[in-house]
């Protein structure tokens, strides 16, 4: 029987056994996940995405410190590429964080992404809720940089950063990858560099664009731009002005409970899709996969004929 007081009390060596177990889909997990639930949904969480080379990791960095500087908690889930010989997480980035050990009111895990497509592990989302069931104010989600794919950290986190940087040679690649969907903070990192009002410039053309596109309805929210040298905390006091403003809104608007809904729900038809093709597999004969996948290789059935086949149980 899982017994959830330790979490809830914060204990860090419980709280990494039990993000290990979560992270291995053990049945202990399942457990306490369940047990857990009731008591998330309270933290804020952050996401910060952008393309490799941009500083994010230096940003999650000095945006912790300000955080802790104003007396919040942060827990901070950083996910990493996969090693291609152990698939564990590789942990470059971590390196850049060890200044914020010791101090008990951070914690930080990273991830492996195993492959996961759209920058996130598969079991980011379990491993979020454990935090913020452990109480961490605020949680930072750092993803992998993976460029274009990298979108589900927004249906993730409640408010979402996009960082940018100078010299990229991606300052269009910014409306192609579709950052006014996905962003509610646009960060330009590494400020100081030249080429920064260049890309300041490009920004600020992709939101007009995108602005002139949409409806004054869903302006009530646009993307501020906030300019920061992460490596010496410059712009990290405004980032957190505005990333605060957006949190305001969220819970003013409603939208907070309409982005929570939406996250749940999809959660819910993923889970649900997981549980009944395991109860077809457990209802049906072995090997019917593998003689339906025959047929197709043979053209001999297509895909949609041999899926309609499977549930009628194969006749």
């Amino acid at each position: 029987m899982f017994d959830p007081s330790p979490i809830l009390s914060g204990h860090r060596l419980a709280l990494a056994r039990l993000l290990t177990q979560v992270e291995n889909q053990t049945p202990l997990a399942a457990e306490a996940l369940a047990a857990l639930f009731a008591h998330a949904g309270r933290a804020h969480l952050i996401g910060i995405t952008g393309a490799p080379g941009t500083g994010k990791s230096s940003l999650v960095n000095e945006l912790t410190k300000t955080l802790r500087q104003a007396g919040e908690t942060v827990a901070i889930v950083a996910v990493d590429p996969s090693s291609p010989f152990s698939g564990g997480a590789i942990l470059g980035d971590r390196i850049r964080m060890k200044d914020l050990a010791g101090d008990s009111g951070v914690f930080i895990r990273s991830m492996a992404s195993r492959g996961a497509l759209g920058g996130l592990a598969r079991a980011t989302a379990e491993v979020v809720q454990v935090l913020d069931a452990a109480g961490f104010q605020r949680i930072l989600i750092e993803t992998v940089g993976a460029g274009q794919s990298e979108v589900d950290v927004a249906r993730t986190a409640h408010t979402t950063l996009v960082v940018e940087a100078p010299g990229l040679g991606d300052e269009v690649q910014g409306i192609k990858a579709g950052i006014l969907e996905i962003a509610d903070v646009l960060v330009l990192n590494k400020a100081d560099r030249p080429g920064a009002e260049q890309t300041l410039r490009a920004l600020r053309a992709s939101l007009d664009i995108g602005r002139s596109a949409t409806s004054a309805e869903a302006q009530a929210w646009w993307p501020p731009i906030v300019q920061t040298v992460a490596t010496d905390g410059q712009g990290l006091a405004e980032l957190l002005e505005q990333i605060n403003a957006h949190r305001a809104f969220l819970h003013r608007s409603g939208q907070l409970e309409t982005r929570q809904r939406e996250t749940l729900r999809r959660d819910l038809e993923l889970r649900l899709r997981e549980s009944l093709f395991q109860r077809w597999l457990s209802e049906n004969p072995n090997g019917q996969l593998d003689h339906m996948t025959d047929k197709l290789l043979a053209r001999t059935l297509n895909p949609q004929a041999a899926i309609q086949h499977l549930l009628e149980g194969g006749k």
